[in-house]
């Protein structure tokens, strides 16, 4: 009741869902207590998380993502934001894209870079087709399960469908598998596909969650073959979010065409001169002029502290362009959650 009272009055005074400071202040005001108690202040902490994810869920929050029910980007988004929340599926990255621009949903969330097969480059050169801000990061352990209709063993089994990253990602068992791989435009995409098909030698790549939404068998699980299997997403919105004391920025820019040797070097030096800590930088053909690039760039604290603009500037000297694509809560890394 209160939580969607609250959801009414943000969606009135156009606040964001998101509030990773005020989040922060009150998961450290409730370790402190608990302390002071002498009771176990993570433990209560991580009961407020799930009040705090379950209170974000209800507050009429849908967010788009590709592919259909049960696919590992609608997962991240329920890991995200909490069980309670609404999804809604798209065709492709596109549409997600444009759900959020045109205010169909209030968020997105796109797959931006996996630990074993690299970065989505359409998701990244659509950040320069849409007014979008990245608002939030998050990372989800993929576990990839061979899926095929009830009664069908892997001996049966003369072709496999997914979407190309879920083949790539499990190389090592389909190549002993041997058999013809099919790719689809997503993975809970081509589990739903097996339910249509009258052929009983097909199976899919895809989630568990995937299998069962469509009453279909998971014949092997875990067959990724880096069993460190890890794909970050980003969160899209319309707005930006506020300093959390703990966050990342996401930029793209592009060089001068009359740059000289060394322009990239001096280009990041004014970060470096900052102490500004880079996580990632990312080439993407500009598509205007052969061998001319962007560079997509994530670094280590907020656009609205002040040295980011003294670093800003200092870069524009040597940019065609600068665009930032958003400042948001750095994600836990990944092995605080095993």
């Amino acid at each position: 009741k209160y939580s969607r009272a609250i959801g009414e009055e943000k969606e009135r005074s156009g606040l964001p869902v998101l509030d990773a400071a005020r989040e922060r202040r009150v998961l450290e005001k409730v370790r402190t207590m608990a302390s002071e108690m002498g009771v176990e202040g993570r433990d209560v902490e991580r009961i407020y998380e799930r009040v705090i994810e379950t209170s974000k869920s209800v507050q009429h929050t849908t967010v788009a993502f590709q592919g259909e029910p049960g696919a590992f980007s609608e997962q991240a988004a329920l890991d995200f934001f909490g069980r309670s929340v609404s999804t809604r599926p798209c065709e492709n990255f596109d549409d997600v894209f444009r759900a959020v621009v045109e205010e169909q949903t209030r968020f997105g969330i796109v797959p931006v870079e996996n630990s074993s097969e690299g970065s989505i480059s359409r998701v990244y050169d659509l950040f320069l087709e849409h007014d979008v801000r990245v608002c939030g990061e998050t990372a989800l352990r993929i576990v990839h399960c061979l899926i095929a209709a009830p009664g069908v063993t892997l001996g049966d089994i003369r072709q496999v469908h997914s979407h190309p990253q879920a083949l790539g990602q499990c190389r090592v068992f389909l190549s002993h598998l041997g058999c013809e791989l099919i790719p689809a435009y997503d993975t809970a995409g081509s589990v739903k596909m097996l339910g249509e098909l009258d052929t009983g030698g097909v199976a899919s790549v895809g989630s568990a969650r995937a299998a069962e939404l469509y009453g279909m068998n998971v014949v092997a699980s875990g067959i990724e073959d880096n069993p460190n299997n890890y794909t970050r997403f980003f969160i899209l919105s319309k707005w930006d979010v506020a300093p959390s004391g703990a966050d990342k920025t996401s930029i793209v820019f592009s060089l001068k065409h009359d740059s000289g040797p060394g322009t990239l070097y001096e280009a990041l030096r004014a970060f470096a001169k900052r102490g500004v800590n880079l996580t990632k930088i990312e080439s993407r053909p500009t598509r205007q002029k052969p061998w001319e690039y962007n560079f997509y760039l994530d670094f280590e604290g907020h656009s609205q502290e002040p040295h980011f603009a003294e670093a800003l500037e200092s870069l524009m000297k040597h940019c065609l362009f600068i665009r930032v694509l958003g400042s948001y809560p750095k994600a836990k890394s990944v092995w605080q959650r095993v």
